[in-house]
């Protein structure tokens, strides 16, 4: 019986840093990489605030924050990953707008939308701006529509793909102009942004982080900026409200989701830790160069703010018709 305690103790003794290892949750989070899933292409304004935020996050933290892109689907694909990863922190969603209008355009997603993930922190709101080539002939919002009615079905428009905040925006300015226009899907914004610099669509909702170099070397013109105020970077260019559609408002948001059981007190500081980042210069600084304004909430604050827009978009969808391609 001596021998046998003894042979435990010691056979516990042996295990115990294989045990401890296999459990990082008695480790300060995080103490090992982070990964963060961005389901739109490269450059694209989801894309530039992941890589924004998970630098700054990386350097506070003292770990990895690894960006991984994972396109296609209008972001379904990327967050399908995020769905079925552990619920432990170390995978996260960089998802935009879009993802709360994917459950009203993908019938069979392999996710629920509303109970799969919780959501942690809203990284920023920017306007949308509508750009179009200067080969293109129209200087102005209202020009735009004069041109778009006078060629019924015969003008188009790029976005970053079915059911992307460019996407519905796009709807809404249709539906709120009242024009009759081709939507021409694409892979990201990088891609739509070049096909109208080239003149081989009308115009493009473009995020304003992706949109600002091409406006200000002059390869593109901007027309009017999507939200209610004018944007900082753009001072000089009129809201599409102020261009003969009043009322006219579309704010494109970027958050940060996690798996659904991911615990509270990792989701509050991630949220946290965000929320003490938008408070330094740097990102401030940066914020402006890419037209950003930050959206401070609560995880619950954050998570109401997402049912909202579920409900809200649905209605937009059902009115345009949109659906999976």
């Amino acid at each position: 019986m001596k021998f046998a305690h003894h042979f435990a103790a010691f056979a516990l003794a042996m295990l115990w840093p294989l045990l401890a290892i296999g459990q990082p949750a008695g480790q300060p989070y995080p103490s090992k990489p982070v990964h963060v899933i961005v389901p739109f292409t490269a450059g694209s304004a989801t894309d530039i605030l992941a890589r924004t935020f998970g630098q700054k996050l990386s350097e506070l933290w003292g770990q990895p924050v690894v960006v991984e892109n994972r396109a296609g689907a209008g972001g379904t694909i990327g967050a399908a990953v995020v769905a079925k990863s552990p619920a432990d922190g170390y995978t996260l969603l960089v998802h935009s707008a879009a993802h709360a209008y994917n459950p009203s355009i993908y019938p069979n997603l392999p996710f629920d939308t509303a109970k799969d993930f919780v959501e942690v922190v809203p990284l920023a709101g920017q306007p949308n701006v509508l750009v179009v080539a200067p080969s293109i002939g129209v200087k102005s919002v209202a020009e735009l529509i004069a041109l778009a009615k006078q060629k019924p079905g015969q003008l188009n428009f790029g976005s970053a793909g079915t059911g992307s905040g460019t996407h519905i925006n796009a709807e809404k300015f249709k539906l709120a102009a009242g024009i009759d226009v081709l939507h021409i899907p694409y892979k990201g914004t990088p891609e739509a942004l070049t096909d109208t610099m080239a003149g081989r669509v009308t115009y493009f909702f473009s995020p304003i982080s992706a949109a600002l170099p091409n406006v200000r070397e002059g390869r593109l013109l901007a027309l009017g900026v999507s939200t209610a105020k004018r944007s900082a970077a753009l001072p000089n260019v009129p809201t599409i409200a102020e261009s003969g559609l009043p009322g006219f408002d579309y704010n494109l948001w970027v958050g940060v989701f996690a798996p659904a059981g991911t615990p509270p007190d990792i989701v509050d500081k991630i949220n946290k830790d965000v929320a003490r980042l938008l408070q330094s210069a740097e990102v401030k600084e940066r914020f402006a160069n890419l037209g950003a304004e930050p959206m401070p909430m609560t995880p619950a604050e954050f998570k109401n703010f997402v049912r909202a827009e579920i409900d809200e978009s649905a209605k937009v969808i059902k009115t345009a018709g949109i659906k999976a391609q």
